[in-house]
């Protein structure tokens, strides 16, 4: 922006600009910096959701009292919701998700971004447009998809915090 500025007054100084033209291409030019990064990116033409957080991790484990005394303890994450079956560990203001699976090895289950100004109807469409597949289509609020090498991936809202079933 400063070298935007530079040549604004680089050019009036050398009477390629008016006073009044260089009133306007400034208040142009603040008035730019203010248009959000999604409008931007629209006017742009580009397509896809701007990622501002990675919201949370998932995975699976044979045994989850073991795996979440671990973390709670080595990396004191205090233990925000669980089940039987499901702990949620906080993370700053992001979560670790373990969930308990016998008989099966310890595995990553899915990773989640939270998505600036989130729109589930917006963000499928865009899916679709990629073919990806989609695997919930009910919920607004959160849903997972594969990404183009099978990983599954969870977008939801930025403040999205899980939830224990």
């Amino acid at each position: 922006m400063i070298d935007k500025v530079e040549t604004i007054l680089s050019d009036f100084e050398r009477g390629k600009l008016t006073r009044r033209q260089v009133a306007a291409s400034l208040a142009a030019l603040a008035a730019s910096a203010f248009v959000s990064p999604r409008a931007q990116a629209a006017a742009a033409g580009a397509s896809g959701f701007q990622a501002i957080s990675l919201n949370h991790v998932t995975v699976h484990v044979p045994d989850i009292q073991r795996t979440s005394r671990f973390y709670q303890e080595f990396f004191q994450m205090p233990l925000r919701q669980h089940s039987p079956t499901v702990h949620i560990l906080g993370v700053g203001n992001s979560f670790f998700g373990i969930e308990q699976h016998n008989n099966a090895p310890p595995a990553l289950d899915h990773y989640d971004f939270g998505i600036a100004h989130f729109n589930a109807d917006q963000v499928r469409a865009q899916l679709r447009a990629r073919n990806l597949e989609i695997q919930d289509t009910r919920s607004s609020e959160s849903f997972k998809f594969r990404d183009p090498d099978g990983f599954l991936v969870q977008v939801n809202g930025p403040d999205y915090v899980g939830h224990v079933s």
